[in-house]
């Protein structure tokens, strides 16, 4: 069974209750939803919170929609993804994150696709902290849940506790590991949320993109071309450096003795 496993938090520093900001009456977290499980390789869609008291917001929201979810570490998000996948017994992850709301469905099919047609331990289409080829927000990663425990019994460091994925990209002779590149460099669409000029980005794109198509058939192809055509959308954020997130966790890791 194959799990889209959503990493989600309330709290943020840069933009608090992010993944909860209404675009349109909806919460961003909605959309996100939507478009993942409109993915024909996932089976089963599950979002990972924290126990963190900020992230009841989240819980409600779930409840009161009546999706899956699972809490757990605020701090160890491998363990939070490797107890969430063992909950619900899945074989594969797709681990996507809730600050990605535009995330096309038709991404996480190929992602998935690839695996499936392959003997890979993890397929990823990004990789820390820079050299992929897709706009950030369309970040999906597919691995075993064999790879994930291993990575769960072994990783040491903050920055691999933090960061799912981390302690395969930094040990790839234990991990058969494929990245999937694009033939052209997208990466410098930015689709993520972590700064308000990103939810000013987001919001137009839904604002305007939504009233022509169902939600789920909006594809990257799509917000590409609406971003080449109105340049001054897609410079609201595109002054923002990708995976700042990275930059912490190594000052964490040093902090540690690593």
């Amino acid at each position: 069974m194959i799990a889209a496993i959503i990493q989600a938090r309330f709290g943020s520093s840069r933009l608090p209750g992010k993944v909860l900001k209404e675009i349109n009456g909806r919460p961003m977290l909605s959309y996100m939803l939507e478009r993942v499980s409109a993915s024909n390789g996932v089976d089963k869609v599950v979002v990972a919170t924290s126990v963190a008291p900020d992230d009841d917001h989240i819980v409600e929201f779930c409840k009161k929609e009546k999706i899956l979810y699972y809490r757990g570490s605020l701090e160890d998000v491998l363990d939070r993804y490797y107890q969430t996948a063992k909950k619900i017994n899945c074989d594969v992850v797709v681990r996507v994150t809730a600050d990605c709301p535009l995330i096309d469905p038709q991404v996480i099919d190929t992602i998935i696709d690839v695996y499936k047609d392959n003997t890979y331990d993890f397929v990823a289409n990004t990789s820390p902290p820079e050299g992929f080829t897709f706009p950030e927000g369309m970040d999906t990663e597919v691995f075993s849940f064999e790879a994930l425990r291993k990575a769960w019994l072994e990783a040491k460091k903050p920055s691999e506790r933090e960061h799912v994925t981390f302690y395969f990209w930094q040990n790839p002779q234990l991990f058969s590991i494929f990245r999937y590149d694009l033939s052209e460099n997208l990466s410098g669409y930015r689709l993520t949320v972590d700064y308000p000029e990103d939810f000013e980005v987001i919001e137009s794109l839904i604002t305007n993109l939504y009233s022509r198509k169902q939600s789920f058939a909006i594809t990257m192809k799509d917000i590409i071309t609406f971003l080449d055509i109105h340049p001054e959308i897609k410079g609201k954020n595109s002054g923002f450096l990708p995976n700042k997130g990275w930059q912490s966790s190594f000052a964490k890791d040093k902090k540690a003795g690593f």
